[in-house]
């Protein structure tokens, strides 16, 4: 089976998956999948997140979602458990297609390391 084709299995059933979990029946997009990631990094899951720290919580994840890649690294904890990851690698120029492709494929690549599909 092609990779894409892999790739587009993969992410509608983690798609349905966190869909039926998080939300009342619409599925969740690219961008509320990123949030949730963000909130799992930081490991604060049942409290309110002020509008900076939304922005801040889908940074992290899209850090932690681009390390494996080489471009973020793990930087530290600070006093109040956020973590703070340095670029290692300037993210290449993607078109947005690409950019979708590369943080769908690095999202289905986090839940299968987090066993929550194969």
């Amino acid at each position: 089976m092609s990779r894409d084709i892999k790739l587009k299995e993969r992410w509608e059933k983690l798609v349905d998956i966190l869909s039926n979990q998080f939300s009342q029946g619409e599925d969740l997009d690219l961008d509320a999948i990123i949030f949730l990631i963000g909130v799992q990094e930081l490991g604060k899951l049942h409290r309110e997140f002020k509008k900076d720290e939304k922005v801040n919580l889908m940074h992290i994840a899209i850090c932690r979602l681009l390390e494996p890649y080489g471009y973020y690294e793990f930087d530290f904890f600070d006093a109040e458990g956020w973590p703070h990851y340095k670029v290692k690698e300037q993210l290449p120029s993607l078109k947005a297609g690409e950019q979708s492709v590369l943080m769908k494929e690095a999202i289905v690549n986090y839940f299968i390391e987090k066993e929550l599909i194969d």
